[in-house]
């Protein structure tokens, strides 16, 4: 018990004294988790829209598929883009691979789904006569994106939030697509899993306790935004 009592007051004191190297690792992680959050919602709640205000054959397969997708493991994501942007893939010549541009595009596409079902299912509990109103205004699919996106705008968020969160606490995906390169691709989860692994553990705990403090936030904010809708 005095080890880990040692081991909190260690960790504690990294991060009031502002230990440099764990806020770059979380600045990191934050910058990766924002920029791929902003890249999936921009095309997980337009689609999400635009599925749920279509009727078209096949729309109940690809809720099947999105809910498929949501349960993936992670690091099935990491193996398909690490074969697609490695030197041999069909995305070799880009350099992607081991760049924090690889690890973006991997939380991205783990957190698409999630964003875009959300999405689909906030328009489709929707009051009915949102949909009924703007059919008998005369709007067409493009000119309803945004009267839905004004309505729903709080169960829209609440869904880019818990994807904010997921993406955020990725390793699996991240470690094979940054490889957990020091400065550069080295999030929170993954160098928690490094300095564990290593016998740093102060270090590892230091890192968990702002990743609490971060997920505490986010589900601070998902419930502030959760009353509100």
């Amino acid at each position: 018990m005095s080890y880990f009592s040692e081991a909190i007051l260690s960790a504690l004191r990294l991060i009031i004294q502002f230990d440099p190297e764990i806020y770059q690792i979380v600045w990191t992680s934050l910058k990766i988790s924002l920029f791929a959050t902003f890249f999936a919602t921009l095309l997980g709640v337009f689609l999400g829209i635009i599925v749920a205000i279509t009727k078209f054959t096949g729309k109940r397969l690809l809720q099947q598929i999105l809910n498929t997708l949501m349960a993936m493991p992670t690091v099935m994501i990491g193996l398909i883009l690490y074969g697609l942007l490695s030197r041999q893939g069909v995305f070799g010549d880009f350099a992607l691979l081991y760049t924090e541009s690889a690890v973006i595009l991997g939380e991205a596409c783990l957190i698409f789904p999630l964003i875009m079902n959300m999405t689909l299912l906030a328009v489709q509990s929707a009051d009915p006569r949102l949909l009924s109103t703007l059919k008998m205004l005369g709007a067409k699919t493009q000119q309803k994106i945004i009267p839905i996106l004004s309505e729903l705008r709080f169960a829209i968020m609440a869904g880019v939030i818990t994807g904010f969160g997921r993406a955020i606490g990725e390793v699996g995906a991240a470690m094979m697509l940054g490889g957990n390169i020091q400065g550069v691709t080295r999030t929170m989860t993954t160098a928690i899993a490094l300095e564990t692994s290593k016998g740093n553990f102060e270090l590892g705990l230091a890192l968990g306790l702002l990743l609490l403090l971060i997920a505490f936030t986010i589900n601070l904010m998902l419930q502030i935004v959760s009353n509100k809708g």
